[in-house]
């Protein structure tokens, strides 16, 4: 197996644009791509495009008259069918949707195809984690489900036990719904309670379908959780299911909406916790999949201030060569950076919190605590059908 990462990258995913005043600006991903390569990354990692996601792919997860509806969208944006998600406020069609979107998901293929067949033993998509898209509609900006795609083209490979971790903001409702009936893929997310944020769903009682029990967990986080919590209950939950479940694979997603600068979301996390958690799912990956990672992007609406320097850590730490956090962001960045947005950059690697303290779960916990309790919530709901203790 190669020890060498596989970034994914095809400069045409910034066509994947929903117009000027919506939220999910592409500029996040070409700052990225140029932020990787000015902290040299690019000599710790292989460079490649991906071919699109052809027909036979996407119907691994998305119905054939969805499929249709965005080709058609995406031929005439104003012929788009609400029906199928398309056209709306969200989800605004745009001339070539269609092919773009079907270019994301199929770097998040080629990422799992790398390291499933061995040629890579992590891959990144940051472009991907597209989360919210159902089998048979777009949502939540997102129109075909590269993630779910991706763990649907491993088991293809032959791939028994796939987890899924999901750390945006918002609930990981289409990947979720995508394998809510399949014990090979566990699919874990941690995101804002749905009371208060999109997409309302992703309560603790949401296990999976009755041939599947134990095989869908969610955290549901109160409003204004911030680094110490979220780490807490990342760790209370996640290593346990992950050591447990002993996948082949490891899926990661890493929206970076959790910020506490992310205009869309009520989470107070900061860039440190975040590097923290990418951390984490790699020292996973290597403990219980072979090192098996395939780590995506997703949300994230602070495309200057966040996005960029978050995804990197995902790069780096992927290439084996994490970007300590207190190193300068460089010059050059910070003036094209300019140059683009008119916006200042950051200085540098962090936001001045790391290492970020927390508290774990088996010294004890809070009954009256609202964190400790969304977290026994999850623990009490899951853990016995999965034959663990709560």
């Amino acid at each position: 197996m190669s020890g060498r990462a596989q970034l994914m990258w095809d400069e045409a995913v910034t066509g994947y644009d929903f117009g000027r005043d919506h939220p999910m600006d592409p500029v996040r991903l070409a700052l990225t791509r140029s932020l990787v390569g000015a902290l040299g990354l690019d000599r710790d990692v292989n460079v490649v495009a991906a071919k699109a996601a052809g027909e036979s792919t996407l119907r691994l997860v998305h119905r054939e008259d969805y499929i249709d509806a965005v080709r058609a969208a995406s031929a005439d944006p104003g012929s788009a069918d609400p029906s199928y998600g398309l056209g709306t406020i969200d989800d605004p069609a745009f001339a070539g949707m269609h092919e773009v979107s079907a270019l994301i998901a199929g770097q998040s293929v080629g990422a799992a195809e790398a390291v499933w067949r061995g040629e890579a033993l992590h891959a990144v998509n940051f472009a991907g984690g597209l989360h919210h898209a159902m089998p048979g509609a777009a949502s939540g900006f997102c129109v075909y489900n590269d993630a779910a795609l991706a763990i649907a083209r491993l088991l293809e490979l032959g791939a028994e036990r796939v987890a899924y971790i999901d750390v945006d903001v918002h609930h990981g409702d289409g990947v979720q719904a995508a394998f809510w009936e399949d014990p090979r893929v566990l699919t874990i997310s941690l995101h804002e309670h749905p009371r208060t944020l999109f997409p309302q769903t992703g309560w603790p009682e949401e296990t999976g379908a009755a041939s599947a029990e134990g095989s869908a967990v969610n955290v549901a986080l109160p409003a204004g959780t911030g680094d110490a919590g979220w780490l807490r209950a990342f760790h209370a939950v996640v290593p346990e299911l992950i050591a447990h479940f002993r996948p082949q694979v490891l899926v990661t997603q890493h929206g970076a909406d959790t910020h506490f600068e992310d205009p869309l979301a009520h989470l107070a996390v900061s860039l440190d916790a975040q590097r923290a958690v990418q951390l984490a799912c790699h020292e996973l990956a290597h403990e219980h999949a072979d090192g098996r990672w395939v780590a995506l992007g997703g949300g994230g609406y602070a495309v200057v201030e966040v996005v960029p320097r978050s995804w990197s850590h995902l790069v780096a730490i992927a290439a084996g060569r994490p970007v300590e956090p207190t190193t300068l962001v460089p010059d050059e960045w910070r003036r094209q950076v300019y140059a683009r947005t008119r916006e200042p950059a950051p200085h540098r690697m962090t936001d001045g919190r790391w290492p970020v303290p927390w508290a774990a779960w088996d010294e004890g916990y809070d009954p009256a605590d609202r964190l400790d309790q969304a977290i026994l919530a999850t623990r009490r709901a899951v853990f016995p059908l999965r034959g663990l203790l709560p």
